[in-house]
C-alpha cells in the first residue's frame, strides 16, 4: 500500500515551519478583530522581506508587542520605540514600528466610533470568503478588492497597508481562498 502524497501550494512545501503554517493556518477564515489586526501588522513587517523571516520571528514579535493588544500598543512612546529597535528578535524598522503604533491608534479610533475592524473587512468581501480557483501561476499580487480595502484602511489612518500587503493578509486570514485548486487544503478551507 503506497502512502498518499499531499499536494500543496508550491510555496508551502519547502520548509517545515512554512509547511505547518500552510497546512494549519493560511487561508483559514479569521473573524476575531484583534487577531485580524495582528496578522495585518505582521504582513506590514514583511514588506520587503520573505514571510518565513516573519514566521520565524512571530513569537518574538508577540512578546515585544505584548500580545499585539491594540490598547497597549497604542500607548507606546519613544522609550518603547527605542526598546523595540534594540530587540534582535523582531524586524527593527522604525517606520514599521511607528506604523504599528499608529495602526493600534487607528484600530482603537474605529472602535471608539462604533466600527468593528472584523465587521468592516468581512463586509468588504460580502461576509464570506471569496473562493478563487487559481493555478499557481495565476495568483495575483493584488486585486481591485485589495486596493479598495487598502484605501479604506488608509482613510482610517492605517499605514503599511498597501494593496499588495493587504492581499497577502486577505490570503492569510481566509478573506480569500487562494490555495491552488490541486492543493489538499483548497477543499478543506472551502468547507
Amino acid at each position: 500500500m503506497s502512502a498518499q502524497i499531499l499536494h500543496r501550494c508550491d510555496w508551502g512545501d519547502h520548509d517545515p515551519l512554512m509547511r505547518a503554517y500552510h497546512d494549519q493556518e493560511w487561508g483559514v477564515p479569521e473573524y476575531d478583530s484583534r487577531a485580524l489586526w495582528e496578522k495585518l501588522m505582521l504582513d506590514g513587517f514583511q514588506a520587503g522581506l520573505s514571510w518565513i523571516t516573519i514566521l520565524r520571528k512571530r513569537d518574538a514579535f508577540r512578546q515585544a508587542f505584548q500580545g499585539f493588544d491594540p490598547a497597549i500598543v497604542a500607548g507606546y512612546d519613544e522609550d518603547d520605540i527605542t526598546r523595540l529597535l534594540a530587540d534582535p528578535g523582531i524586524v527593527r524598522s522604525r517606520a514599521k514600528i511607528e506604523a504599528t503604533i499608529g495602526n493600534a491608534r487607528a484600530y482603537l479610533a474605529m472602535a471608539d466610533a462604533g466600527e468593528d475592524f472584523s465587521t468592516l473587512v468581512w463586509s468588504m468581501v460580502g461576509g464570506a470568503p471569496i473562493q478563487n480557483q487559481w493555478q499557481s501561476s495565476e495568483i495575483p499580487a493584488k486585486t481591485p478588492l485589495s486596493e479598495a480595502i487598502s484605501a479604506a484602511l488608509k482613510r482610517r489612518g492605517f499605514k503599511f497597508v498597501g494593496p499588495v500587503i493587504v492581499y497577502a493578509w486577505m490570503q492569510a486570514t481566509g478573506l480569500v481562498n487562494d490555495h491552488v485548486v490541486d492543493c489538499f487544503r483548497y477543499n478543506e478551507v472551502q468547507r
